[in-house]
């Protein structure tokens, strides 16, 4: 099937302008032209063209991805396997930047009161003070941004070691409740979607049932964020937000209390 420049445009979500460009780059040319001389594209060059735009959500310069393309060993499905884990690298760092961000937005104006060191020996690989510029971009302005740097600016290594295991503790208890087959709405895992709740209430800024509901939302539209939980288990994260939201229409009185 022949496709115009046009039709390919639409399917691939570019401009026309961005196709002639790339073919005037030898990146991306039609394989075929009408009587008239309109370039006319079949399956095969939009599969190239899906390789290009590919590479180009990765990062790569139009240079690059010629480079790439034009080589005689180039194979699209290594290509695709590569690619893969390239995605999948991006998502694991996101994904732990945005997990921690969404457990303590631990970045503040002052910085943290701990050592690089101690740090990395809380969180692993993974540096919140890097980060902190980005975070400050993303939700300065926000009151919960504020509160949190408020509260955390005193917290000791201590205090960083024991919010740790609380939310390790909550981490495990969901994965218990979820490799049980345990429904989001059974009051269990309710429960531990109220802890969850609740310790981002405690330890950074007040968590209404509403905020909650709507942090459960990012969880499920943002990849990065999902990528987290479906590391814990695959399926998590839907079978959470569906807690958090059980949760959320519970009648106040059957919340479950918890002590800080």
């Amino acid at each position: 099937m022949a496709y115009t420049v046009g039709e390919v445009a639409r399917l691939a979500h570019v401009s026309v302008r961005t196709l002639h460009h790339y073919d005037e780059l030898g990146l991306f040319e039609p394989s075929a032209r009408s009587e008239a001389g309109y370039r006319l594209y079949s399956d095969n060059d939009l599969a190239r063209l899906q390789q290009v735009l590919l590479y180009r959500e990765l990062g790569f310069t139009l240079e690059e991805i010629a480079q790439v393309l034009s080589d005689p060993e180039f194979e699209p499905l290594d290509a695709l396997i590569n690619q893969r884990m390239l995605v999948a690298d991006r998502l694991m760092r996101d994904g732990a930047l945005l997990a921690l961000l969404d457990k303590m937005i631990a970045t503040r104006q002052g910085g943290f009161q701990m050592t690089k060191e101690e740090m990395f020996e809380i969180f692993g690989d993974f540096d919140p003070a890097e980060h902190e510029q980005e975070a400050r971009e993303r939700w300065g302005d926000t009151d919960a941004y504020r509160e949190s740097a408020r509260r955390t600016r005193g917290y000791t290594k201590a205090d960083w070691e024991r919010f740790k295991t609380e939310s390790d503790t909550n981490g495990t208890a969901m994965i218990e409740l979820f490799d049980a087959d345990i429904a989001p709405g059974d009051p269990r895992a309710m429960d531990v979607a109220e802890d969850a709740r609740l310790l981002i209430d405690r330890w950074f800024y007040p968590c209404s049932k509403e905020m909650h509901l709507a942090l459960g939302r990012n969880y499920l539209v943002d990849p990065r964020f999902k990528a987290h939980y479906e590391k814990m288990r695959e399926g998590l994260t839907e079978w959470l937000v569906a807690a958090i939201t059980a949760n959320a229409a519970r009648p106040q009185g059957h919340l479950k209390r918890t002590t800080s």
